[in-house]
């Protein structure tokens, strides 16, 4: 069962991290390697990959609470743990196409406009907010506080979910606007 000093121990570097990635993600975002001298090609190939990652990710999500509701705790766990190695990954390859390729602009028209910033927002911030929510979760089940892993996994998961599908949803929409 979690003791007050885990939960210390943990809140700690979890805040760290909370604010570390958001912050290194925007600026490395502004970042461009030819800017820099480096003569690199632009990495077009990954958002498609990255979009597949975030893809993943969201049947992992689901195949995790339907593994955890069948009782299957360790097959549970594992799903997250992937789940969590593809966040990462998405990540690392995000920033990887934004340092080496210009921001492609949205080129719909009318109410799509709309829909698509709305969607692209909402991804982005709750992108930001589920990272600590994500982090307690685990953390809470490392330490073998099921009870408040759970009270924070009824959110975490909607949110994580949304923010996996979304990300689809935003490649799907901005890739006609892709420069090949």
């Amino acid at each position: 069962m979690e003791t007050a000093q885990d939960a210390k121990k943990y809140n700690k570097l979890i805040t760290v991290i909370s604010i570390i990635i958001p912050v290194v993600v925007a600026l490395l975002f502004g970042v461009k390697l030819k800017d820099f001298g480096y003569d690199v090609e632009p990495l077009s190939q990954l958002p498609p990959i990255y979009a597949t990652i975030n893809g993943f990710t969201a049947v992992l999500l689901v195949l995790a609470v339907v593994a955890v509701k069948n009782g299957k705790r360790k097959l549970h766990e594992n799903l997250m743990k992937l789940a969590m190695l593809c966040s990462v990954v998405f990540l690392g390859l995000y920033v990887a196409y934004h340092m080496t390729s210009d921001s492609t602009p949205f080129g719909g028209e009318g109410t799509i406009r709309y829909v698509y910033f709305f969607i692209l927002i909402t991804h982005i911030l709750l992108s930001i907010i589920i990272i600590p929510v994500v982090l307690v979760t685990y953390a809470r089940a490392m330490v073998g506080n099921f009870p408040q892993h759970k009270k924070i996994a009824k959110y975490a998961f909607p949110l994580w979910l949304y923010v996996a599908v979304t990300g689809v949803i935003v490649y799907i929409m901005i890739s006609p606007y892709y420069v090949h």
